[in-house]
């Protein structure tokens, strides 16, 4: 229906997660309306981001460097792990200016049924991490899914097995700021009731 060229973009736009064969076709067209160097400057930002971008040596974020910046900035504090599942997870935690600590992206979830299993994730590089460091906190902070509390609960029971004397702690859950108690599903309130704390 369209020219080979124009074809094969659609076909590789529709690739990406969440884009269906109509987004992948209104993608195309923006891009043929655009400018050609509007055109050429996306394809060197895809062509850049793959030949420059790794993973971190440390915690396996993302990093143009050997390290990432979060691991070489000496300010944070080297004793406190965050654990999150990918890359995309640290922005999130970073933008709460709360947490001041580092962090170590396991690449996934364990997932059983997806053949994901604990040799596939960062996990090992995890507990070597906290058995060579001076480590106080392992902060789990995997998503409230299914597969996420069962890589947080194998993680735990493997810290807690290995360094007794390291707090192994679960970000809270529960319900939202300005949420109504009436449109909170059964799970996030249980949540919400089982992790209460005192005012």
């Amino acid at each position: 229906m369209y020219p080979p060229p124009v074809q094969r973009l659609i076909t590789e736009l529709g690739k990406l997660p969440g884009i269906g064969q109509r987004t992948a076709q209104r993608l195309a067209f923006h891009i043929l309306r655009s400018d050609a160097e509007d055109a050429t400057a996306l394809a060197d930002a895809i062509r850049e981001v793959k030949e420059r971008i790794g993973l971190c040596e440390v915690c396996f974020n993302l990093a143009d460097e050997a390290r990432c910046r979060i691991c070489q900035d000496e300010r944070r504090d080297a004793s406190l792990i965050c654990v999150v599942e990918e890359p995309g997870d640290v922005i999130p935690v970073e933008r709460t200016h709360e947490y001041r600590g580092r962090y170590h992206v396991l690449g996934g979830a364990l997932s059983p049924i997806d053949g994901i299993d604990p040799e596939d994730l960062k996990i090992a590089e995890l507990y070597a991490r906290v058995l060579a460091g001076s480590i106080s906190e392992v902060v789990l902070a995997t998503n409230p899914t299914t597969t996420g509390e069962a890589t947080a609960l194998h993680i735990a029971a493997a810290l807690r097995e290995r360094t007794p004397d390291v707090a192994v702690t679960r970000l809270a859950s529960g319900l939202p700021v300005g949420a109504d108690l009436e449109y909170a599903d059964e799970v996030t309130l249980g949540k919400a009731l089982v992790g209460r704390r005192t005012l």
